[in-house]
Formats: structure tokens, sequence, C-alpha cells
């Protein structure tokens, strides 16, 4: 077989990458070819992304990766940029932790009704949901002078082919999508009090979206699992239909891959969210708030050695603290370790005494919400889980990865860290006709070409079940 190469752009919230991979055979290899800031920017009072930046990092990394057959892109969910009717770009797109949408979803909710909400989309409720970032800017001018609406993969393709669209998995978390159609929704739209003309054509991940125009050779740009998330689930090298998946980084995504969505009161409830994913497949998951809280307790501690300081919080007491990784306190840019100590305090638990101590804290706090929401999803979906895999940066955490073995009582399968970029690629790949047809056949590959790092859980579970309880979670 004719060795292919690919190009997925991947961005992050923190950076974005260009990576270069290789099929050839039974090969699969990726090489980083680009990886440039995603430094979001506060312009009076707003904190907005810098688009043009990133979209100048997309265009140095593909020029950098040279020749290849096709191009995907994935990022974040919920942000979005507005076009004009010239298809001129209608001003920076706001950041999902901008204060913005505070107190919108409450209103907007209230509106609509939480539970048509809930059985229209399966969504969970974030504040910073695509509907409620929307419904927060009615009545400005850049919304009233939008022709069109683009999340943020389908806007770095429209200035790469001219083609407009919305790729399907990424439309799934805006809360405006009906899941059951599998089409936008034109009750809730019109509910929110917006113009469905804003709202592009559907695609579905592997369609061709056209040819970059401004690279040599004019690649084709393919339609991938435009979620990051969606890209990362595809890339999980599970075996069978038995597991649960964590895609860890900034945010834990922490759930079970169904055939169809769970809509019931329960799930509600819990707020867990249906998400569409690559092949008509469900992502039935709960967003958990993931590395974020290291990786700010980090920056304010000056960029220290993490490895050195997850070997010290290895030996550390384990649960002389924890918290509630989604508690609001920990959502917005700031000073984490103080905000932990304060968390810490109102409960009435030790208060971390040096940077080991506060990792320690966190990554128990981690790996005990993995656990409750692992156990939720099993119970909610009706799937029996056997083993947890573990995807994406926090697969090198080998602290988080052991306490969430231990936490869940269950084998933690560790890898690919570069799980987006490989569920990228291989639906590149398979519209090429390079790759099998199913995704058991994709993780067949993974499985042949990655290396894995297994985890068995160590001792009881009391423990754990007696820190949940600090929390005043209740557990399945």
């Amino acid at each position: 077989m004719t060795a292919r190469s690919f190009a997925a752009v991947d961005l992050g919230a923190s950076s974005g990458r260009v990576i270069r991979a290789r099929l050839d055979g039974g090969t699969l290899t990726l090489d980083e070819v680009h990886r440039f800031p995603n430094e979001p920017v506060p312009v009076g009072g707003t904190l907005h992304w810098d688009i043009l930046a990133l979209y100048r990092g997309v265009l140095d990394g593909l020029r950098a990766a040279g020749p290849v057959d096709s191009i995907g892109i994935d990022s974040w969910a919920v942000d979005y940029g507005l076009l004009d009717s010239t298809g001129a770009l209608l001003g920076n797109p706001v950041h999902y932790r901008d204060a913005r949408t505070t107190g919108v979803w409450r209103d907007v909710a209230a509106r609509i009704g939480e539970e048509r909400l809930y059985a229209v989309t399966g969504l969970q409720q974030l504040p910073f949901n695509t509907l409620y970032q929307l419904s927060a800017a009615i009545g400005t001018p850049q919304l009233a002078a939008a022709h069109r609406f683009l999340m943020i993969p389908d806007l770095i393709a429209y200035w790469l082919t001219g083609e407009i669209g919305a790729e399907i998995t990424n439309a799934s978390t805006t809360q405006l999508y009906d899941l059951r159609k599998r089409a936008w929704s034109s009750e809730l739209i019109a509910q929110a009090g917006l113009d469905e003309r804003l709202f592009p054509p559907l695609r579905e991940p592997g369609t061709v979206i056209g040819r970059a125009r401004d690279l040599d050779g004019g690649p084709a740009v393919v339609a991938v699992g435009s979620h990051d998330t969606a890209s990362a689930v595809v890339a999980v090298p599970a075996a069978d239909a038995h597991f649960a998946y964590i895609s860890c980084g900034t945010w834990s995504l922490v759930g079970v891959e169904l055939d169809e969505p769970v809509l019931t009161e329960a799930g509600r409830a819990a707020n867990f969210t249906n998400e569409g994913g690559v092949d008509g497949t469900i992502r039935y998951l709960r967003n958990v708030m993931g590395l974020w809280l290291l990786q700010e307790s980090c920056r304010v501690w000056g960029g220290p050695d993490l490895p050195g300081l997850l070997a010290e919080a290895a030996v550390r007491e384990p649960f002389a603290s924890v918290v509630d990784p989604d508690h609001p306190d920990f959502l917005a840019p700031g000073d984490m370790p103080a905000r932990i100590a304060e968390f810490c305090r109102r409960t009435g638990q030790p208060v971390p005494a040096d940077p080991p101590a506060v990792v320690r804290t966190v990554v128990d706090s981690l790996a005990l919400a993995h656990r409750r929401t692992v156990r939720e999803a099993a119970a909610l979906s009706g799937r029996r889980v056997d083993v947890v895999h573990v995807v994406g940066g926090g697969a090198r955490n080998a602290l988080l990865c052991q306490l969430t073995a231990d936490a869940c009582g269950l084998p933690v399968l560790a890898g690919p860290v570069e799980a987006t970029a490989l569920g990228n690629v291989l639906v590149q790949a398979r519209a090429a006709g390079a790759a099998g047809p199913g995704l058991a056949e994709l993780r067949a590959l993974l499985r042949e070409t990655q290396p894995l790092t297994r985890y068995e859980p160590r001792g009881g579970q009391d423990a754990w079940s007696a820190a949940a309880s600090r929390l005043g979670w209740d557990e399945p």
C-alpha cells in the first residue's frame, strides 16, 4: 500500500499544534511540526481568543508539514465566530471563560425549560454553552450584523477553503442541535430569539470540505470529529464496548460510548451530556475540571519542575484534603492555590502547606471526581465498565493514572497521549481509503502501533468513599 500523509490541526485552550502523520501499511507515526501559543486577550473588559494569531500559526504549521494528502481541524467546543454578509469576521471570538454569560443560563433555561432543553439536545447545563453565549450577545451590533455563525474549526476551514458548513460533533455541543433529528433545532433557535439563517448546513466527519487555496498543491480539507473530544474518543484503543474513557487535559471528559442517547430525568439531574460522536455514536459524559487546577497552580508558582512536584506529591499523605474540582471558584483564571486553600478552610480541612501538598490535593481530588463520574456514567447508561482508558496529556501523569485506577477499582490503560491528533488523522485516512471502515478497525490499528501503560488498582475502596463523603457526594 502506498504511504499516505495527513496533517492534523489541533487547537487547544493553551496552545495549537500542527502534526504530520504518515500511514505506511501497518505503521502509523506522528511528527509535531509546529506548536504555537493560544493566549487569550482581555480587551475592554471582555476576554477574547486571538483568532488571527491562531490562523497564522495554522498556516505556518501546514507549510512546515509539507505536501500532505489532506488536512483535518479540531478544537475545543462552544466558542464561535460571526461573519457578515461579505464573509468578513465580526470581531474576535469571545472566550468561554469570559464573564458575559454569568447568570444568563438561568434566565434562558427558565424561559425554555430545563427539561425541554435536555429532551431536545441531551446536553449538560454549563454556563458557557453556545446557546447562552449567543443569548448574551442578543442586542449587540455584532450579532445584529451577523450573516453566519461558525464554530472555531469551521471558521478555520472556511478561511482555508471558502466553504461554509458546520461539522456535526461540534454542532452537538451548542445546545441548539436536535440530537434525535441530527439537525439544528428550529424550535430552540426560535425560543432563544435567534435567527435560524445564521446556522450553516451540517456535515458529517469524513466529508471533504474543499481545497486549501493558499497552500501548495491545494490539499483537501476533510471534516473530522472537529470537537477535540470526538477525535480523542475515536482514538480510545478499546477492544470491546465495556469501557469508560477519560480524555484528560485542561478538562477531564469522563464517560462511555453509546449507540443511543440517554435522555432520562436521572441523567439530566446528574448533569450528564449526550454529544455526537463519529459514526453516529453518542459520547455520554460529564465535564470534570481537569488539569486546569494544576496548570493554573504551576503558573502562579512561576513554572516549577512538574515531574519533581508530582514525585514529591506521591509520597505525601493521601486524602489530607480534597476539593470539588467543579466548584465555580475554580473556573476562572487566577490564584488557584489560594482558592484551594480557601475551599479547605471553608470545609474544615487542613490547608495544604506547600506546593507538593497542593499538588497531592489536586490529584487526589481529580481521581475522586473520575471515580464518581465513571460510576455514574455506568449506572445511568446501564453500560458495564471493565476498564478505564485515559487518553490525552493526562496519560503522562503516572500519579493521576494510578490514583484513578485505585479510586475506580478498575484497571486503567493510559495512552495514547496524542489521542486527539490520532483520531483526527484516522478519520482523514479512512476518507482517503487508507484505513479500515469502522471504529473497531481504527482502534485495532492503534493497539498495534501505539504504546499503552496499564495501571492495576491497589487496595480497597473505603478511603475513597470516606473522601467522597467529606465533599457530600452520594456514590452510585
